[in-house]
């Protein structure tokens, strides 16, 4: 078996799909996107492709090799996540050709289904309340919030009081039981997160999301000292060797590397193996489309220290295209109860309906990220 092309799809809301192709038929798909630069990864493909034609798609652990260690340039957000869509698309096709799903061919599944969260907002918090009950009307049982607004490295007061109140609102209208993330989204620096940690311990969170810009992390041991909930981080780091200072540092409780953004299958098994030598808990990061979730899926399955998943259903950037849009069979993803089963189709376990892509793909999209300032001007990190 030969891989004869690499086709590159970007469709809206804001994802790109890729597609690989053989020479005896069987193709696969994979994720491979930086969101609000999607054509910037599409170039990179364009140059993996250089080597990967003719090549055996099967060989998935030497190609990830090669891609990754064959450039003297290596890592960050745009390499790896176009390594991470070749590496699903190519264990899609392993999984295709021999007729079983990805677990089984990474030592078979340890659960068939795991919780999952969805995202209520928060970081323009006009009905957040509404929002959090309607998450848990369909059936969820955890769900993920911004905490909040614009924070300068040093702000007032009342932006803490602004973020403990939106917070207590959630947990009035949900209750006790539903668990609740609170995402900082980089946006705050340090001196803010100590005491934003510790003003939020009483509404006991199921975590805190990168409480400051991964760049930071020496700062999380003396922020976690403040709070009692677990800690996550990791949307923004790509390797294994950018994980490795994390799980040494031992101030994070949970990782959520990008099956999009972290190389793909094969390296975030890795990292949840690391992860779990450390006692660390996984929950991938996927506010993405249908293949990163089949991806992350497939991961979950065979990670003990998996515990809960994110998914994009309903999210405010899909207001176009939604999860399922693309999907063949809109029930591959079946949510009951607060959790998702896994994929049980061969390869990542998902169909997709190529025709709708590429007439999605006639429209495309140039997604990127909002623009804030502060009331000075000055940049705001969003």
């Amino acid at each position: 078996m030969k891989i004869t092309a690499l086709k590159t799809f970007i469709v809206p809301p804001r994802w790109l799909f890729l597609k690989i192709e053989t020479d005896e038929g069987v193709s696969g798909w994979g994720e491979p996107v930086v969101e609000g630069r999607a054509h910037t990864v599409e170039t990179a493909i364009t140059e993996l492709a250089d080597y990967l034609i003719g090549k055996d798609p099967r060989l998935i652990e030497d190609h990830w090799t090669v891609m990754y260690r064959g450039a003297f340039y290596r890592g960050g957000p745009i390499l790896m996540s176009a390594i991470a869509g070749v590496d699903q698309a190519l264990w899609d096709i392993k999984g295709k050709a021999l007729g079983v799903p990805v677990h089984a061919l990474l030592g078979g599944k340890l659960r068939d289904r795991i919780k999952v969260y969805s995202w209520i907002g928060g970081d323009r918090p006009a009905d957040i309340a509404a929002g959090a009950l309607d998450v848990t009307s369909r059936g969820f049982t955890a769900l993920k919030m911004n905490g909040t607004e614009e924070l300068q490295i040093v702000d007032s007061h009342d932006k803490i009081d602004a973020v403990i109140e939106r917070v207590a609102t959630v947990r009035q209208a949900v209750g006790p039981n539903i668990g609740i993330a609170v995402d900082f989204h980089g946006r705050v620096h340090r001196p803010m997160a100590r005491a934003l940690v510790k003003e939020l311990d009483p509404y006991r969170l199921m975590f805190i999301e990168e409480p400051v810009l991964s760049e930071n992390r020496e700062a999380l041991k003396e922020i976690a000292a403040f709070s009692s909930a677990p800690i996550a981080l990791g949307e923004r780091l790509y390797s294994r060797w950018d994980f490795k200072s994390v799980l040494e540092q031992g101030a994070v409780d949970i990782i959520q590397p990008d099956l999009s953004h972290a190389g793909g299958i094969t390296e975030c098994r890795k990292i949840a193996a690391m992860a779990e030598a450390y006692d660390v808990a996984l929950a991938p990061h996927c506010p993405l489309g249908p293949i990163a979730l089949a991806a992350c899926l497939q991961l979950d399955a065979v990670s003990y220290n998996a515990f809960i998943q994110e998914q994009s259903l309903g999210i405010h950037y899909n207001s176009t295209n939604d999860l399922l849009d693309y999907a063949k069979d809109k029930s591959v993803f079946h949510y009951e109860d607060g959790y998702v089963a896994i994929p049980e189709g061969p390869g990542l376990g998902i169909e997709i309906n190529e025709e709708y892509v590429v007439e999605r793909a006639k429209e495309g999209h140039r997604w990127r990220n909002p623009i804030w300032r502060h009331k000075d001007g000055s940049f705001a990190e969003w």
